[in-house]
């Protein structure tokens, strides 16, 4: 199978449009993590300043305690949203540079058949055997890479899942823990 001038040309276009695209999508990735980190700053130092200003207003021991047992629930809710956009993100590029990926190896995949179909036909007689085995050699790995997909999206799932788990139980031990700190700064009025 000779590649034409056309086809080879072809192929480099298709090459460079999906190394633009994946480029596209990896500095969109950086401008949404470029945003989610303008936004987490700008809101904690807009809370700091709130937070600073109603401890210098608190009017005792008691109050100011409140005040920072109040603050620890808020905050690893926030610890966890970022966490969570943060994961949103990574996770947004990695499938897009998936489905660019999926489609390249079945583009491959379809192109090596398509060899090997030529191939085949083109066989001297006699090697009737020697093609099928080469083609069941193709087939195996053909499945064996199918199986390696599954395998990482069924890990990707499972990863997304525990961060889920995590996510809900540090915010509820936070939750209770900030209202054991309360319950206790309220006990000593």
């Amino acid at each position: 199978m000779n590649l034409t001038q056309e086809q080879l040309i072809a192929s480099h276009k298709a090459n460079l449009e999906t190394l633009f695209g994946l480029t596209n999508k990896a500095f969109e990735g950086v401008e949404k993590l470029v945003e989610l980190n303008v936004a987490a700053t700008r809101a904690a130092l807009n809370e700091a300043s709130t937070h600073a200003q109603a401890v210098l207003s608190a009017k005792d021991v008691q109050q100011l305690l409140a005040l920072q047992a109040n603050q620890f629930q808020p905050l690893a809710e926030k610890a966890v949203a970022y966490s969570r956009h943060l994961y949103d993100i990574a996770s947004g590029t990695g499938s897009e540079f998936g489905k660019a990926f999926e489609a390249q190896a079945a583009e491959m995949q379809r192109n090596f058949s398509n060899l090997v179909d030529t191939a085949t036909k083109n066989a001297p007689a006699g090697s009737e055997t020697s093609v099928a085995v080469f083609k069941s050699a193709v087939s195996a790995a053909n499945n064996a890479f199918e199986s390696v997909q599954k395998a990482v999206k069924q890990a990707s799932a499972a990863a997304e899942a525990n961060l889920n788990a995590m996510a809900t139980s540090a915010s509820r031990q936070t939750a209770t823990a900030a209202a054991a700190a309360q319950a206790a700064t309220q006990g000593k009025r």
